[in-house]
């Protein structure tokens, strides 16, 4: 871990955390499956402009359409898909918390197929890192209240991030990552262009919040904080670079405080504490390796 990765995390968090807040102006001035279908389809043609451009091309192995594939359906389609229309009945601030706890489910689900090992203090720092999310969550939900279908939206959704996030181990081998960023952006417009044609009324209010709204969306978390996550994960593995994901809770909740004036409380404070000592934790920690076969 240098200072480079460390870095790299951070930026990727606040862009990552920030998108909430667009996210949440976006779906009250259009419907949210559509309007991000059209966020991917943008973003997925300037990275492949970009791709061209680095001479990139779309020659890509089997692994790297297998986990093209998996990213586009997990993360763009199923992870923001759901989370874009939960936040028409949750606030930016709960889906960014909820969406924090996206590394414990990665470390999971990579032992159970990977086979990955976490060392002790690296586990350790997982539990704190989710007990920091539950001092904020807790305080939300005895302060507001939370619409279940929307949490359980969102749940789902970080099911599906961490299943991306660890398919991205089949995507860096072989070059072409701008180009896969293009491709993986398209498979998602094409999905949530289709179930939001379906199923969502075109209204649209049209007007620059939505103007700027959709452009800071489709340039920073959609195109840059992506690419920024496959150089992330290419350097340190899935598992450590999803543990930036724990800064959602403090970064969202800050962001949305900021400009949609969502309310930052004593608990969400103590919390990030809590999340910060947890990523200090799994940095330092050192990886065992692969478990072996019993």
């Amino acid at each position: 871990m240098d200072l480079r990765a460390i870095l790299m995390g951070l930026a990727f968090a606040f862009m990552w955390s920030s998108a909430f807040t667009s996210a949440r102006i976006l779906v009250d001035l259009a419907p949210p499956l559509t309007a991000l279908a059209v966020r991917f389809a943008t973003s997925g043609a300037l990275a492949m402009l970009i791709a061209w451009y680095m001479g990139q091309n779309f020659q890509l192995t089997r692994g790297q359409w297998r986990a093209t594939i998996v990213f586009g359906v997990c993360q763009n389609a199923m992870y923001l898909g759901l989370n874009f229309v939960a936040m028409q009945w949750i606030e930016a601030s709960v889906a960014a918390i909820i969406a924090s706890t996206m590394p414990l489910i990665a470390a999971f689900l990579g032992w159970i197929f990977f086979r990955e090992k976490l060392a002790p203090l690296a586990m350790m720092g997982l539990v704190a890192g989710v007990a920091g999310v539950a001092i904020i969550m807790g305080g939300r939900i005895q302060g507001d209240g939370i619409d279940l279908t929307g949490v359980i939206f969102c749940g789902i959704g970080s099911l599906g991030l961490a299943i991306a996030t660890l398919s991205v181990r089949g995507a860096l081998a072989g070059g072409n990552m701008m180009m896969i960023v293009g491709l993986q952006m398209w498979i998602g417009a094409a999905i949530l262009a289709v179930i939001g044609l379906a199923t969502e009324p075109l209204v649209v209010t049209w007007n620059w919040t939505l103007a700027g709204a959709f452009a800071y969306t489709t340039l920073v978390p959609g195109l840059a904080a992506t690419f920024i996550w496959f150089q992330l994960v290419s350097r340190i593995g899935a598992v450590r670079a999803s543990v930036f994901h724990f800064l959602n809770p403090f970064l969202g909740v800050a962001v949305a405080a900021v400009i949609l004036n969502e309310r930052l409380g004593l608990q969400d404070v103590i919390g990030v504490c809590v999340i910060t000592v947890a990523i200090v934790m799994v940095q330092k920690a050192k990886n065992p390796g692969p478990l072996t076969a019993s």
